[in-house]
C-alpha cells in the first residue's frame, strides 16, 4: 500500500507541474511596422503543365529566376473555388464561402479615399469562424492595418484576400490597366487577381466542378497566354526589390490538382520552394503563402495562421527540369488518387479469400501428410505475402510506375513483386521452419523500412497507397494515421516475437529489455516532431508496450494499470509538445501546447475527437464493429474455450504469442480512438496481423506440434523421453 502510495503521489506531482506550466503565458508582442514591399498574384486554376517557353514566356522567365513549387489548394472541401483560395489568403486557414458556386469574385463596394468593401463581409466571418477549421478572414489585411500601413488590391478577388477584419482594403483598382505607376508603391502589401484562365471555363456554361468541363486544349492555351501577358504587365510596373508571390490558388476544371507556386525576390534564388508545414523541396501549401507575405513584410504571425513561410532551396536545374519535377508531381498525386480508395477493399478482400481457404484446408482430414504439408506451406507463403502486401504499398514508391501509359496495372504488379520479394525473404534461410521467425522477418523489415522513410523525409509515404496524398494536404511529412498504424502494429509484433527467444531459454529480465528497446525506439521514431511528429501514437504506443511488457513477464493486465500507463503516455506527448514549441519552426505539436497555453486547445481535441465520430461511419456500424472487437479480445484471450485448438497449441509453444496478438489488437482500439481517421487505424492493423497469425498457426500444423524447428529443442527430461 505505500509503495502505491508513492506512485500516486508521484503522479499527482507530475500533474501538478504540468498545471503549473499551463499558467506561464507567453509576453505579448509589441505592434511592428511593416518593413519590405510583397505583391501576391492569384492566377486561379493555373498549372505547370500550362507554363511553356512560347505559350507564357513571363511565367516561363520567372520560374527560372526564383522558387518554384508545387501548389496544395486544399481548403475546406476538395475542390477548391478562387473565392475559396482568397479567403484562405485572407485568413492563413482553410476558408470558404459557404453555398458558393464556383464563380467570379463579387464587384467590390467603392469606399470614400479609394479603398473598396468586401460585400457579404460580415456573413462570411461568422460563417469561417463557426467551420471546423475556425478561419479568422481578414487576417492578413488586419496584420498589415495594426502596423500603421495600407494595402492595395487589384481585382475583386484580391479584395476578398486582403480586406481587414472590417472587410475594406485602402487601395483599389479594377484591374491592372487601371492603375498608375505611382500606385504600385504606395502600399508595402498588393494582391492582384488575373482570372483569364478561370473565366474560360465559366463562360462553358457548366459547372466547373464537373468532371467534364468542354475547354478544348486550344481554348485553355490561349487563356494562359493572355493570363501570361497580365503577369508580365505586373512584373513591368512594381519597384525594383519587390518580393513577388506567384499562386495557381484555386481549381478550375472537374478535379483537384497540384497548382503553380513562384517567388522571386531578395532571398529567393532560382532553385524549389518548400516549407517546414510540408518538408517537401518543390511542394507548398496555400496557407503559407499567408505566412510568406507576413514574413516578407516583417510582421510578426497571428497564431490564426496555420502555414509557414516559403523557403528556397537553391538548384542548378534548367527551367525545363525544373518542370519536368513539377509536372511529374502532379502525375503522381493524380494517379494515386484514382487507385488509394479502392486499395483497401481490395487488400481485405484477398485476405478474407486466404482465411477461407485456410479454414476449409485446416477442415481436411483424408489428405496424405505430403499433400497436406504442401498446400499447407503454400498458403502459408499466401498469408506471408499478404502480411507483406502493406509495406509493399510504400516501396512501390521506388519505381515511377504513375508514368506508365496503364499505372494501375504497374502499379499493382510492382505491389505484387515487392510482397512475393518479402516473403521469399522470410521462407529464404533456415529460419522458414521457425513459426515465428518468418514473420518476424515481415514486420522487422515493415518497421525498419517505415522507420528509415520517416527519418529520411518520408519520401514512400508521399502519395502512395497507404500514406498521404498532396491533394488531400492532411499531412505531408511523418506518419499519417494509417503508416502509423501500420508502424506500431509491426513494432509490437516485432517487440513480442523477438521476446519470444530469451524467454524461451528462462532469461526473462533479457525478454523485458528486448520489448522495452524496441518500445523507446518505436516511440521516438513516431513522436519526435523531426522524424514522426504523431501525437496520437504515443499515445496508444506508450500503453500497448507497457502493457506487452507485462504479460511477457507473466504479470495480470488491470485497468488501472493500462490507465497510468496511458497518463504516462499523455505526459510524454505534452512534453514533447512542449519542447517543440520552443523551436523556431513549431510543428502541429508544438502548436498544439500553444494552443493549451492560450486555452484554446480544447476546441482542437473537439475537433479531433468530432472527425473520429464521424469516421466511425453509421452507428449501427460502429456497434457491429465493436462487437466485433469483444469477440475477438475474447477469442485471443481464451482460444481454446472457443473450440480453436490450432490457435490454442500455438499458444502452449510461443507464450508471446497471446501478448502479441492480444497486444496487435489493442493497438488498433486505441489508434482508433485517438486519431481522427476512425476504424481505418484498426482495419490497417487487422491487415498486418491476421495474414501473419494464419502463417503461424499453419506452420504449427505443418510441423504437428507447438515445437520451434528452427532452434535446437532443450533437453527433454528422462521420463518425457520414455514415453515417447
Amino acid at each position: 500500500m505505500a509503495q502505491r502510495g508513492a506512485k500516486v503521489g508521484t503522479l499527482v506531482s507530475v500533474l501538478l507541474s504540468l498545471a503549473a506550466l499551463l499558467l506561464v503565458a507567453p509576453g505579448a508582442q509589441a505592434a511592428e511596422r511593416a518593413n519590405g514591399r510583397v505583391v501576391v498574384i492569384g492566377v486561379p486554376g493555373l498549372m505547370w503543365m500550362d507554363v511553356t517557353e512560347r505559350g507564357a514566356p513571363a511565367l516561363w522567365r520567372l520560374t527560372g529566376q526564383g522558387g518554384a513549387a508545387g501548389l496544395s489548394v486544399r481548403t475546406t472541401v476538395p475542390f477548391t473555388c478562387p473565392m475559396d483560395g482568397w479567403l484562405t489568403v485572407s485568413a492563413g486557414q482553410r476558408a470558404r464561402l459557404a453555398h458558393g458556386d464556383c464563380a467570379l469574385p463579387s464587384a467590390p463596394q467603392p469606399v470614400p479615399g479609394g479603398g473598396a468593401a468586401a460585400p457579404g463581409w460580415d456573413t462570411i466571418k461568422t460563417d469561417n469562424a463557426g467551420t471546423k477549421y475556425h478561419a479568422r478572414v481578414g487576417l492578413l489585411g488586419q496584420a498589415v492595418k495594426n502596423s500603421g500601413a495600407c494595402t492595395f488590391a487589384v481585382g475583386p478577388g484580391a479584395v476578398f484576400g486582403l480586406a481587414d477584419e472590417g472587410g475594406r482594403v485602402d487601395r483599389y483598382a479594377e484591374s491592372p490597366d487601371k492603375t498608375s505607376a505611382a500606385d504600385w508603391s504606395r502600399c508595402p502589401l498588393t494582391a492582384v487577381e488575373v482570372d483569364e484562365l478561370f473565366r474560360v471555363y465559366l463562360a462553358a456554361g457548366v459547372d466547373v466542378k464537373g468532371d467534364q468541363v468542354p475547354v478544348s486544349p486550344a481554348e485553355r492555351a490561349a487563356a494562359v497566354t493572355a493570363a501570361d501577358r497580365r503577369v508580365a504587365q505586373v512584373l513591368a510596373a512594381v519597384p525594383a526589390g519587390t518580393t513577388v508571390l506567384l499562386a495557381g490558388l484555386a481549381d478550375t476544371s472537374g478535379r483537384p490538382h497540384l497548382r503553380v507556386a513562384m517567388a522571386t525576390g531578395p532571398g529567393y534564388p532560382s532553385g524549389f520552394l518548400s516549407s517546414s508545414a510540408t518538408r517537401q523541396p518543390g511542394l507548398v501549401t496555400l496557407t503559407d503563402l499567408t505566412a510568406t507575405a507576413l514574413a516578407e513584410l516583417r510582421l510578426p504571425q497571428p497564431v490564426d495562421a496555420v502555414g509557414s513561410r516559403w523557403e528556397d532551396h537553391a538548384s542548378k536545374a534548367s527551367v525545363p527540369d525544373k518542370l519536368d519535377m513539377l509536372v511529374d508531381e502532379n502525375v503522381a498525386a493524380q494517379a494515386i488518387r484514382k487507385v488509394q480508395g479502392s486499395f483497401f477493399w481490395v487488400l481485405g478482400g484477398t485476405q478474407i479469400v486466404a482465411y477461407l481457404i485456410g479454414a476449409l484446408i485446416l477442415r481436411r482430414r483424408r489428405d496424405s501428410p505430403q499433400v497436406r504439408g504442401r498446400v499447407l506451406g503454400a498458403v502459408r507463403a499466401v498469408a506471408l505475402m499478404a502480411g507483406a502486401a502493406p509495406a509493399a504499398s510504400f516501396m512501390a514508391g521506388l519505381v515511377p510506375w504513375w508514368q506508365a501509359p496503364r499505372p494501375t496495372p504497374v502499379l499493382v504488379t510492382t505491389v505484387v513483386a515487392f510482397s512475393a520479394l518479402i516473403a521469399a525473404l522470410a521462407l529464404a534461410g533456415p529460419w522458414r521452419r521457425s513459426v515465428v521467425a518468418p514473420g518476424l522477418v515481415v514486420t522487422g523489415v515493415t518497421a525498419v523500412l517505415l522507420a528509415v522513410d520517416v527519418m529520411t523525409g518520408s519520401g514512400l509515404q508521399l502519395n502512395s497507397l497507404m500514406g498521404y496524398t498532396a491533394l488531400v494536404a492532411g499531412r505531408f511529412y511523418g506518419f499519417g494515421n494509417q503508416a502509423f498504424s501500420l508502424f506500431a502494429v509491426a513494432s509490437v509484433l516485432s517487440a513480442a516475437w523477438l521476446a519470444h527467444y530469451p524467454l524461451r531459454q528462462g532469461r526473462k529480465g533479457l525478454a523485458v529489455a528486448a520489448v522495452a528497446a524496441v518500445g523507446v525506439a518505436a516511440v521516438a521514431v513516431d513522436g519526435l516532431p523531426m522524424w514522426g511528429s504523431d501525437f496520437g501514437g504515443v499515445l496508444a504506443m506508450v500503453p500497448v508496450f507497457a502493457m506487452l511488457g507485462l504479460m511477457v513477464t507473466g504479470r495480470r493486465v488491470s485497468w488501472w494499470k493500462l490507465g497510468l500507463f496511458g497518463v504516462a503516455g499523455l505526459a510524454i506527448v505534452l512534453f514533447i509538445s512542449f519542447l517543440n514549441s520552443r523551436s523556431d519552426n513549431p510543428t502541429h505539436l508544438g502548436k498544439f501546447w500553444q494552443d493549451l497555453v492560450r486555452g484554446d486547445a480544447w476546441g482542437v481535441v473537439v475537433r479531433k475527437f468530432q472527425s473520429m465520430i464521424g469516421a466511425l461511419g453509421w452507428w449501427p456500424i460502429a456497434l457491429v464493429l465493436a462487437a466485433v472487437v469483444v469477440f475477438a479480445y475474447l477469442v485471443l484471450a481464451d482460444p481454446a474455450r472457443w473450440r480453436l485448438a490450432p490457435l490454442a497449441r500455438l499458444y502452449e509453444g510461443y507464450p508471446t504469442m497471446r501478448a502479441a496478438l492480444l497486444c496487435a489488437l489493442t493497438t488498433g482500439v486505441i489508434g482508433t480512438l485517438v486519431n481522427d481517421s476512425g476504424v481505418i487505424i484498426l482495419s490497417v492493423a487487422l491487415c498486418l496481423t491476421g495474414p501473419l497469425a494464419l502463417a503461424a498457426v499453419l506452420r504449427t500444423l505443418e510441423t504437428g506440434g507447438p515445437e520451434d524447428t528452427s532452434e535446437p529443442a532443450r533437453p527433454a527430461p528422462r521420463s518425457a523421453a520414455r514415453e515417447r
